[in-house]
């Protein structure tokens, strides 16, 4: 029985108090505690390697990854996964899962983890650098609103003069990039000056010098080899998952090897190097899909690799052409992708990686008995609304009237859980 002057009201108003009996006459239970109980906060704590920080358990996943980031700040395309460890989950959640954790990847996984937990702890694992110190950053460079400048000018065939200039700017910073990252150092170009009648028209490219002591004032540079610096720097990366499906929990070692015009980037867990373009896994595999890998001491529901090839092999419009490529909108583009990957049996995690077989360029090799090799692979690019007209005869219809199993070598038996299964996803984008 309610001894509250609210117990009268159709609802109870905030920070109410009382006292009831269960029915039979059991223990009293004090409501102001009951409700302290259950507005309490729950803690967080986030690991990451050698590191923990301590803070208010969030009430979705999206924020948890949030506040996970904010911490670390990993790099844009830094391998980044959330982790509970099973003992810190609830009883419930954790008889859900038969490995020893409860990998976070949306708001499922999230509510299974944190379902009738006070406190929880969350694992990061990200191949971005350590979080930053509690110190406060230091203060940002002043801008740079004022730049010296020297451009030589041919008047006629051989003669020429330089023009010495100050370049100003009332709010620009010209230290700063259009992401707002801070560029230093020395810089090198070529200023293009036609006349045509009483018209001028000037065009400035260049780059900036690694180590200026080293390169001539009388440098010149065309723009086709700044392009192609601008290639090299960031070079097209396939990003590939091996997933490994066993029926039963054994050991087996990977071998992934590379032809001479690929080369190995970053691999997570870290692979062990054998030879040159040669690395090596050393496994124990189970059922699930879990990977143990002993050199890091790791669970992984996936090995992870980049394989980058070499640039001089990737004319984008040569690699890419009606005559070995499909284009479409990308409206169309996703729907058909996900028809094709339903054609070749792949579950609906396994949808989110795509198709052509590229066992010429990475050999895999497994000590395992009988394995069933599945090796999908997607290359892709832009293409603008001039070049769709050359694929007039290689869009989706024509697609679609491919059999794409045939094509990536597909058998059945590769669904069947009594099988050493090895499947690999790896999508490469063409700049």
């Amino acid at each position: 029985m309610l001894s509250s002057p609210a117990a009268s009201n159709a609802s109870l108003p905030q920070g109410f108090w009382g006292r009831f009996k269960t029915p039979k006459g059991g223990k009293e239970v004090d409501l102001k505690q009951a409700q302290m109980a259950l507005s309490k906060p729950r803690l967080l704590t986030l690991a990451f390697a050698d590191m923990e920080t301590v803070g208010v358990l969030p009430g979705s996943y999206a924020e948890l990854d949030a506040m996970a980031r904010d911490w670390i700040k990993p790099p844009p395309d830094a391998f980044f996964s959330l982790r509970v460890p099973v003992e810190y989950a609830s009883l419930n959640a954790s008889r859900l899962v038969a490995g020893p954790y409860i990998y976070l990847t949306g708001e499922d996984s999230f509510t299974i983890a944190t379902m009738g937990v006070q406190g929880l702890r969350v694992e990061i694992f990200s191949d971005g650098p350590p979080p930053p110190d509690d110190e406060p950053p230091p203060p940002p460079p002043p801008p740079v609103l004022e730049m010296p400048a020297t451009f030589n000018l041919e008047l006629n065939p051989g003669q020429t003069v330089a023009l010495d200039t100050l370049i100003t700017s009332d709010e620009l910073d010209m230290a700063r990039m259009e992401d707002g990252t801070t560029v230093d150092g020395s810089f090198w170009g070529k200023l293009d000056i036609v006349h045509q009648g009483d018209t001028h028209t000037m065009e400035f490219s260049g780059t900036r010098i690694a180590n200026s002591e080293d390169v001539s004032p009388d440098l010149m540079v065309d723009a086709r080899v700044i392009n192609k610096l601008a290639v090299a720097a960031k070079p097209p990366t396939a990003k590939c998952h091996l997933t490994i499906l066993a029926p039963v929990q054994q050991y087996c070692d990977v071998t992934l090897s590379f032809s001479n015009f690929w080369k190995l980037g970053i691999t997570w867990p870290q692979a062990e190097p054998v030879s040159d373009n040669k690395v090596k896994y050393f496994l124990r595999v189970h059922p699930g899909g879990a990977v143990e890998h002993f050199e890091s001491e790791m669970t992984a529901t996936s090995l992870y690799y980049e394989a980058i090839p070499d640039p001089g092999m990737l004319d984008p419009v040569e690699f890419i052409a009606p005559r070995n490529a499909f284009a479409m909108s990308f409206r169309d583009f996703v729907p058909h992708l996900m028809r094709v990957l339903d054609q070749l049996g792949m579950s609906i995690h396994a949808r989110t990686n795509f198709i052509h077989k590229i066992a010429a360029a990475i050999d895999i090799s497994v000590t395992a008995e009988d394995c069933v090799f599945t090796r999908l692979f997607l290359m892709f690019r832009g293409v603008s609304d001039d070049e769709m007209s050359l694929f007039s005869a290689a869009g989706e219809k024509e697609a679609n009237a491919y059999n794409w199993r045939e094509i990536v070598g597909y058998s059945e038996i590769s669904k069947d859980p009594t099988q050493f299964r090895l499947l690999e996803t790896s999508v490469l984008e063409v700049a």
